[in-house]
């Protein structure tokens, strides 16, 4: 097993390679406010089952940011729509040109969080990619009832999308779109029972309206961030896993 970092293109990416040829590539990607190498050990879980395991910082993130952890989430907290429907957008986008540089073949996705959001986004519009699992994601960029990070008591003001933040939601946002997932790709959304940040509500109406390809698991319990437990994890690696 081996781990790479490099620039595609204006992207800084993070890859393992398997001790064998890899059968396909997994791209998976970090929640808001961390970066690429946050998902480091999972990607050396999939590695380890074979695949050529990729992440690369989303847009502003990492390497291609230059807030601290906290003013990011201050900024994009404070007007949600303005500012992440662009990061969730643009993050889509820069997936279909790192997978491009692997020559992926075939690709599954996922992340946590934010990086789930986009991989389901990703899916819509990357015919290459055939499996997603998530982590508390979810398939619509409005998020309805979303609850403060730091105070689950409290509603989350989203604020109002400009023009350029309109646009990345009427192109990309997965619930606004669901004809693009008819042609079966496997999605696994992993959400906590207890999660008011990303309630589960949009994962369920968006399996409801694709059909039987989606599969939603609700951990009871779980919020926001406990989620990423051991036995969730695991799941998400074995749906990955499945051919």
């Amino acid at each position: 097993m081996a781990e790479r970092t490099g620039w595609i293109d204006h992207i800084p990416a993070i890859w393992v390679e398997p001790d064998a040829t890899p059968a396909a590539t997994a791209l998976w990607l970090p929640p808001l406010s961390t970066n690429k190498e946050w998902v480091l050990p999972f990607l050396r879980e999939l590695a380890g089952v074979g695949f050529l395991a990729v992440s690369f910082d989303p847009w502003q993130h990492g390497e291609r940011g230059t807030e601290s952890s906290e003013e990011i989430r201050a900024r994009v907290f404070g007007s949600f729509r303005r500012h992440m429907w662009p990061i969730l957008g643009q993050t889509t986008l820069d997936a279909l040109r790192v997978l491009d540089h692997f020559d992926s073949g075939d690709v599954v996705a996922g992340g946590v969080s934010m990086g789930g959001d986009v991989a389901v986004a990703l899916a819509g519009i990357d015919p290459s990619v055939s499996r997603v699992a998530t982590i508390v994601s979810t398939p619509d960029w409005t998020r309805p009832g979303m609850s403060d990070l730091a105070d689950p008591s409290k509603d989350l003001p989203q604020g109002d999308a400009d023009d350029y933040a309109q646009w990345f939601y009427k192109q990309l946002d997965p619930i606004s779109h669901v004809e693009r997932y008819a042609r079966g790709q496997a999605i696994l959304f992993e959400c906590g029972g207890d999660d008011q940040h990303v309630p589960a509500d949009g994962a369920l109406r968006f399996a409801d309206a694709v059909g039987d390809s989606v599969q939603v698991n609700i951990r009871p319990g779980l919020g926001h961030m406990d989620a990423m437990t051991p036995e969730v994890l695991a799941n998400c690696l074995s749906w990955l896993s499945r051919r």
